[in-house]
């Protein structure tokens, strides 16, 4: 399943902060990144660090306080919450270390969700939805309700619901935090067979051992980045 056409991602000086008992508490201090057209980055760093933030901002979720956002040659950190989310909706695939699936709905249900509110019809979005099963391995698990799966297998199924409407980008936030150790190699597998097929990932992790599988490593200490 190869990505669509996509350019960069960049951010510029991006800040952000919230609001602490003592005041502002500052998340990120002038980020600067820059991911091109099928690169895997991987950004790691220490629980707090502000790497969950970053990936928040980078998929409109949350504004930035100052700095800018640019997706495909275009600046869309000052664009309205409807317009966001359409982008969002129709460019970015997120995986998430909660899985947020619903434990009584079907696997395959859990994949069609990502259709909810977009304008495709129902049986184009259930073939979108079972192909999307079918290239993480689960389409024999398509009809099991979620909760009878394996941590591995939810996983899965929320990649699967990520990549159903094909994202020019992928954006994922430790997503092997849950995991034992063979299943988070599995999904670091899947994620470097979707790379090597053209998509293009950003993905958010504390371990660096998962920095080798990317083409390129920053590191986020105290809101600021580094590669």
């Amino acid at each position: 399943m190869a990505a669509s056409p996509f350019e960069r991602l960049r951010l510029k000086g991006v800040g952000k902060s919230f609001a602490g008992p003592g005041g502002p508490v500052e998340v990120l201090r002038g980020v600067d990144l820059t991911l091109n057209a099928g690169e895997f980055g991987v950004i790691t760093g220490p629980s707090g660090s502000g790497k969950t933030t970053l990936l928040m901002v980078a998929g409109l979720l949350q504004h930035p306080d100052c700095g800018e956002v640019w997706l495909d040659g275009r600046e869309v950190s000052a664009l309205g919450e409807g317009e966001r989310t359409r982008l969002r909706k129709e460019t970015v695939g997120m995986v998430f270390q909660q899985f947020g699936l619903l434990p009584q709905r079907s696997a395959l249900d859990n994949v069609r969700f990502r259709f909810r509110y977009l304008d495709v019809p129902r049986r184009r979005a259930e073939e979108l939805s079972r192909a999307a099963l079918e290239r993480v391995g689960l389409s024999h698990r398509a009809a099991h309700a979620a909760r009878l799966l394996s941590a591995g297998e939810m996983q899965r199924v929320g990649i699967a619901r990520a990549l159903a409407l094909p994202p020019r980008l992928l954006l994922a936030d430790e997503p092997t935090g849950n995991l034992d150790s063979e299943a988070a190699a599995g999904i670091m597998e899947l994620f470097r067979e979707l790379n090597g097929e053209g998509m293009s990932i950003l993905l958010v992790t504390h371990n660096r051992e998962w920095a080798e599988g990317g083409g390129r490593h920053w590191v986020m200490r105290e809101g600021r980045l580094q590669e």
